[in-house]
């Protein structure tokens, strides 16, 4: 950002214990995949000397000495801490996912840092998920700052992707993203493209060479300067125009020239404040190179210009009773107050909580109060529990460097916390808090599962709680209405990891099989029904007889019994007996094998015996009448409807709705909300919804978000109703 000469690298492989806050800096790295965020964390590595030489791309994946961090594939769909030291200063990067069905490890990276480095690629553009996570960002007033990455694309183009970005994130204020650097082109190649080789700084007017693998400043010659003066003019006046010092605009506009050091402080000011978002390049290093190009520029704009965990707020804190508690900002002598935003399991370690520190300082072999909200919907329970913290780490490769402690404000990894689960609190033992949780997704992608086998089956329990400890994306629900064992996911690759590390993992092979919704039945009209069970087989034989009444009932209403009997013809005692059968045969279903719901059932008439009257002879004869009812009318199949908003943008709108209208559902409305979307709500049958989360996310490009909940059961129409049925005469 100053454009000076290179800092000092930290020590390979140091595993630092930062001493203060201001020497702090926690930085997630967002993009879609394949922007290059894992390429440009091992070049900014190579870079702050935490490795010794550059990676490669190879099979879709980054192989390099820093590939240790983590296997690719979990590197590809997890949160990744990568710490390195520039200038003094302890940088955590935090690389998360590109896939949209990862959003929850892109959530707790945010919950995490101070700041964000949006990467983009030079021959990609911007999407749309990418944008909605600026404006989340935006919402909280994180600063933010872009670095445009393969530069080395044939199709790559800088000034047209500054120009993307600007339109892209800056709203109604495109000179608040504005790049520092102008890339510096060499000659051009037999394909007729011209690699870039260095770097013009725009405030400084210096001249910035990769070429040979390392950072040599020098004058930018004449052929340069044309390049610089329309750019830096405007790079000027937009950060004269984010300035705390009103008089600076207009000594600029009356002619007089602003010092550079004070145009680069009112920079780093602005940055740190997020109201100014600086466009950078970087490219990684080649083989055998000790700097990629770019990377000493973001190291710069990190420690210079991102803010130190001072000056971010704390999510807010109260006591375990819901008392509001106010905590020193970032204070190391303070209480204990930590939360734990990634759970992992490692074979030889066991489970691995990675912390970030908001007040106090955490240190191995103490005992703290781990509180957690609980989550019961996705099979997280509530935590108020002690725990003896292990041994506090930094991760580097697939070894863990020892701690000896983490002041407010750092990061790191902490083992052996049996109990504690992503999002949960730890804090002072004899003091314990509870943070505000982060929003976590809602996952809507429904995948029914069942053990593959007895051995499988005795492991799926134990290890169904381990993936969902590790994930509260990750919703677990025992359907007491269809039996199925269902796992809620945000999507088919967050579905197919999650399989994978059950068998990989914890050993349990598991089958996917149809998801069923929760059918139910009812009659379309009043009829009657007689039961008769008589039997004699020697001693006591069984007799029973009933006569009922079935009508129908509103939606809700349930099953209700009347009792008309008179003149005894039913014993008092059998009457409850009469009920239970009633009820036993209704949860069992009459045509379909579906509950029996919203009629009235009432007793009218019967006869019993002396001796073989029974409670069991009478269930059975209720459970009988019940049947013969239901053959004398038309019997209607209840689906269930959800209730779907869905937040889409305005170019997306036609194609959402009339989606909605293939599948059954009603639109009730529609409103406009800020940022150019429109919420869309309607109601859908939850049969048609099931890979929703999938289909929304192909037709908006990634742009849409939807919820759901249950409104109600309503009559199914009889062609589906008339498939479900021989659907599941088939498979009976």
């Amino acid at each position: 950002m100053g454009d000076k000469a290179n800092a000092h690298p930290g020590a390979a492989g140091r595993a630092t214990a930062a001493d203060h806050p201001t020497s702090v800096r926690n930085v997630v790295l967002v993009g879609h995949s394949g922007s290059g965020k894992t390429t440009l964390v091992e070049a900014l590595a190579l870079t702050a000397g935490a490795v010794n030489r550059a990676g490669r791309v190879e099979d879709g994946g980054t192989v390099s000495d820093y590939d240790e961090i983590e296997h690719r594939q979990h590197r590809s769909v997890q949160l990744s801490l990568v710490p390195v030291e520039w200038d003094g200063i302890k940088i955590n990067l935090l690389d998360t996912p590109g896939y949209a069905d990862f959003v929850g490890e892109l959530r707790a990276g945010l919950r995490a840092a101070d700041a964000a480095l949006f990467v983009v690629s030079a021959s990609d553009g911007v999407d749309g998920s990418t944008r909605m996570v600026w404006d989340e960002c935006a919402a909280v007033g994180m600063p933010r700052a872009i670095v445009v990455t393969h530069l080395e694309a044939a199709r790559a183009n800088y000034e047209e992707m500054t120009r993307i970005c600007a339109e892209a994130f800056g709203g109604d204020d495109p000179d608040a993203v504005l790049p520092l650097y102008l890339p510096l082109h060499g000659r051009p190649g037999p394909d007729g493209h011209a690699p870039v080789t260095g770097l013009i700084g725009l405030l400084t007017q210096k001249l910035f060479d990769y070429s040979t693998g390392e950072r040599k400043e020098s004058e930018p010659g004449g052929d340069e300067l044309p390049l610089i003066d329309e750019a830096r003019n405007r790079l000027i006046e937009g950060i004269i125009a984010e300035s705390e010092d009103e008089t600076l605009m207009d000594r600029y506009l009356g002619g007089e020239q602003i010092d550079v050091n004070t145009l680069i402080e009112d920079l780093e000011r602005a940055v740190a404040r997020g109201t100014f978002f600086p466009v950078l390049a970087a490219a990684p290093a080649a083989e055998g190179a000790r700097q990629g190009l770019g990377t000493v520029e973001v190291l710069e704009l990190i420690t210079r210009g991102f803010p130190t965990p001072l000056e971010r707020p704390a999510p807010a804190v109260t006591t375990l009773d819901g008392r509001p508690r106010e905590l020193k900002p970032c204070d190391p002598d303070s209480p204990l107050v930590a939360e734990v935003v990634k759970t992992a399991s490692d074979p030889y370690v066991g489970r691995i909580s990675l912390v970030r520190v908001f007040s106090g300082t955490l240190r191995p072999d103490e005992t703290v109060h781990v509180s957690g909200h609980g989550m019961e919907d996705r099979g997280h329970e509530d935590h108020d529990v002690d725990e003896r913290v292990g041994a506090l780490s930094a991760p580097f490769g697939k070894q863990q460097r020892t701690l000896s402690h983490c002041i407010a404000g750092d990061l790191a990894c902490v083992a052996k916390l049996s109990r504690a689960e992503t999002g949960d609190t730890l804090s002072s033992k004899d003091d314990p808090l509870l943070m505000e949780p982060w929003q976590m997704p809602d996952p809507l992608l429904p995948l029914a599962i069942q053990a593959h086998s007895k051995a499988d089956e005795d492991k799926l329990s134990q290890g169904l709680a381990r993936l969902v400890a590790e994930d509260p994306t990750m919703r677990l629900e025992q359907n007491q209405a269809t039996h199925q064992v269902v796992l809620w996911a945000l999507g088919e690759a967050h579905a197919d990891v999650a399989l994978e590390r059950l068998r990989s993992r914890y050993g349990v092979q598991v089958d996917v099989v149809p998801y069923k919704v929760s059918l139910r039945e009812t009659f379309a009209g009043r009829a009657a029904g007689r039961g008769r069970h008589v039997k004699q087989s020697g001693g006591h034989g069984q007799y029973a007889i009933c006569e009922i009444e079935v009508e129908p009932l509103p939606g809700g209403s349930g099953i209700e019994f009347v009792d008309k009997v008179v003149g005894g013809a039913v014993p008092r005692q059998f009457i409850p007996s009469v009920e239970k059968g009633v009820r036993a045969q209704a949860a069992k279903g009459v045509a379909a094998g579906h509950p029996l719901v919203d009629v009235r059932v009432t007793l009218l008439d019967g006869k019993a015996h002396s001796v073989d009257s029974s409670d069991a002879a009478f269930q059975t004869a209720g459970a009988l009448a019940l049947r013969e009812a239901a053959g004398e009318t038309k019997i209607h199949l209840l689906e269930p409807v959800a209730e779907v908003s869905v937040l889409v943008g305005d170019d997306y709108v036609g194609a959402v709705m009339s989606d909605l209208s293939g599948r059954r559902g009603r639109v009730l409305g529609t409103e406009q909300t800020s940022g150019g979307r429109t919420l869309i709500k309607a109601e859908v049958p939850e049969i048609e919804i099931g890979r929703y989360a999938i289909d929304l996310r192909s037709l908006s490009h990634g742009t849409a978000r939807f919820s759901r909940r249950y409104a109600r059961h309503e009559p199914m129409p009889q062609q589906i109703a008339e498939r479900v049925r021989e659907e599941a005469r088939a498979a009976s």
